[in-house]
């Protein structure tokens, strides 16, 4: 269990989705933390050090102890501050989340990239299965407002970058792949996801995660 007295530093990359997940996460438990910005092309001490075997963000680390991975780190802040838990108590839905945030990395977001960063000569297959994610992630949400039910869970968070990054990724790469004719449920949780006002205040900046990610397309 989490003291008052305690060191929390995350160690990120603003516009990564995987970074994003903490800072959701952190800032959705209530808990105060200190943020360093790495710079991937030239990876810092702490950086190596803290995640020897990955050497990637985002890298949480609490009273000097390192946690990797950010499914692993989003699973460890809910143990470790019990408040506004992302996993549900019955076991059944517990694994059912943890299905899901390892399925969204697995097989949901791949081919979601891969559509909006392809050349074009294999563009049609890519987008063909993006959509085909989308439609999986859909069922499972069925009418449900988040993912987690009333509240955000685990999965919504792991979801951030369907949320969010998605919209500005295709619009870059002159794709309408997740539109509110397509993913209607989708599309309608997204808008509830990025106006919970919690989300909304842990977000990058639209406009800036739409340069940066244009500068990298055009490189």
């Amino acid at each position: 269990m989490a003291s008052e007295h305690e060191e929390v530093k995350l160690l990120g990359k603003w516009a990564s989705p995987f970074s994003n997940r903490i800072d959701l996460a952190l800032k959705l438990k209530g808990v105060p933390y200190k943020y360093s910005e790495e710079d991937l092309a030239n990876k810092s001490v702490d950086l190596l050090n803290y995640n020897p075997v990955y050497k990637k963000v985002p890298v949480l680390v609490h009273n000097g102890k390192p946690i990797a991975e950010s499914l692993v780190i989003l699973e460890y802040i809910d143990e470790a501050w019990k408040n506004n838990p992302f996993l549900p108590q019955d076991p059944y839905e517990r694994a059912l989340a943890r299905f899901w945030s390892k399925t969204l990395d697995d097989k949901i977001l791949p081919p979601i990239w891969n559509a909006c960063w392809c050349d074009e000569k294999g563009r049609e297959k890519a987008v063909e299965e993006a959509l085909e994610a989308l439609k999986i992630l859909q069922d499972e949400l069925q009418n449900k407002k988040f993912f987690g039910g009333e509240t955000i869970g685990l999965v919504d968070i792991a979801a951030n970058f369907i949320g969010y990054w998605v919209d500005i990724l295709q619009e870059i790469a002159g794709l309408e792949l997740f539109t509110i004719e397509k993913f209607p449920k989708l599309y309608k949780w997204s808008q509830e996801f990025v106006n919970h006002p919690v989300i909304k205040e842990g977000l990058p900046p639209r406009d800036e995660l739409f340069a940066f990610f244009k500068a990298s397309a055009s490189k």
